[in-house]
């Protein structure tokens, strides 16, 4: 059921939000997975680690919200509930326990890898659906890989 009705053709609209379901839930997940990294990070490394993953968290956490908004706008109700985030993830599960900060590193260059790897798809498959939502993907595209870089740097 919609509640607000699109300005998209149906085609259009379809595609663009799986491409913003699928965003939603990818970013849920990588904020997810970065807190809980976050709280169990140690090591030599642990200051610095801890308070990048806390940075990593807030944007997931602001561009959820930017996706999640845009969806509502086009009339599609977007889906974060911990089970849907679960069985479409693209993200693999952060381990349990304490994780030392050399492998926190290496499970967020891959968790962000995952997520960009998945963004850059619904960058290309909403260009010509909706250039508005493809610039929302580019803009978050843009933020995930700076974030990416950073890790990457920690690790080398």
């Amino acid at each position: 059921m919609y509640v607000v009705k699109s300005p998209l053709s149906d085609t259009d609209l379809k595609t663009v939000s799986e491409a913003l379901q699928g965003a939603l839930v990818d970013l849920v997940d990588l904020s997810l997975v970065a807190k809980q990294v976050h709280w169990n990070v140690v090591g030599p490394r642990f200051r610095s680690v801890h308070l990048q993953l806390d940075e990593v968290v807030d944007v997931a956490r602001t561009h959820s919200d930017t996706v999640a908004e845009r969806a509502s706008a086009l009339g599609v109700s977007p889906d974060g509930r911990a089970a849907t985030v679960a069985a479409g993830s693209g993200i693999s599960a952060a381990a349990a326990g304490w994780i030392k900060d050399t492998d926190a590193v290496g499970t967020l260059v891959a968790a962000l890898g995952a997520v960009i790897t998945r963004m850059r798809e619904r960058v290309a498959a909403t260009g010509d659906a909706d250039p508005v939502s493809q610039d929302i993907f580019i803009g978050i595209t843009a933020d995930l890989e700076k974030h990416h870089w950073m890790f990457q740097a920690e690790s080398v």
